[in-house]
């Protein structure tokens, strides 16, 4: 194979998984379809259940649904990193792309530390290693938070993860962003 076919090959092949996203369907970028407004689907994924990175008490607060086992969450995880000193975000997991998604997700939640079980779990999607292990002594009540997360998803009519819900710090308005996007896309969403 020609090197230079290769290396352009491998650029494209990157660029596609970094702004992508995971459905049940397909790996593409969709936005989601709803009855519900803007401002609706926001103050929804306000009363769901995750953990918090960055900074608790920010004026902005930006919403992530997410599959334990998607590699567009990953690297969304990753790639929001540079904006926790002005943001809080709020990681949501769901169980969408596999049987283990909904109980990984619950492992993450009940973690001492989420946020340090979360990037053991996102390094290993990264790696095609399937995520962190499943905990089975996970209380009930903590997978039924992943589930109501996974029904208020579908109640948003999205078909995607990972899927952000934001507010523009800037100019009020609310959405919602489908797939992975980097650091400087989602500040120019949430209005950073």
């Amino acid at each position: 194979m020609n090197r230079r076919l290769f290396t352009f090959s491998s650029f494209a092949i990157a660029a596609a998984f970094a702004l992508g996203a995971c459905s049940e369907k397909e790996a593409v970028a969709a936005t989601p379809t709803s009855t519900l407004t803007p401002q609706q689907i926001y103050e929804l994924a306000a009363k769901g259940n995750g953990f918090t990175v960055g900074v608790p008490m920010a004026a902005n607060t930006v919403y992530v649904f997410f599959d334990t086992t998607c590699p567009h969450c990953a690297q969304l995880w990753s790639s929001s990193k540079p904006l926790l000193g002005k943001l809080k975000i709020v990681w949501m997991p769901i169980g969408l792309l596999r049987q283990t998604s909904g109980p990984q997700g619950a492992t993450i939640l009940a973690a001492a530390d989420p946020a340090a079980a979360m990037a053991l779990n996102e390094a290993a999607v990264l790696d095609r290693k399937g995520g962190i292990p499943v905990d089975g002594n996970v209380p009930e009540a903590v997978l039924a938070k992943v589930k109501a997360n996974t029904d208020m998803f579908m109640k948003m009519g999205a078909e995607s993860v990972p899927l952000i819900v934001f507010r523009n710090s800037k100019s009020g308005q609310y959405g919602q962003h489908a797939g992975a996007v980097d650091a400087a896309t989602l500040a120019a969403l949430v209005g950073l």
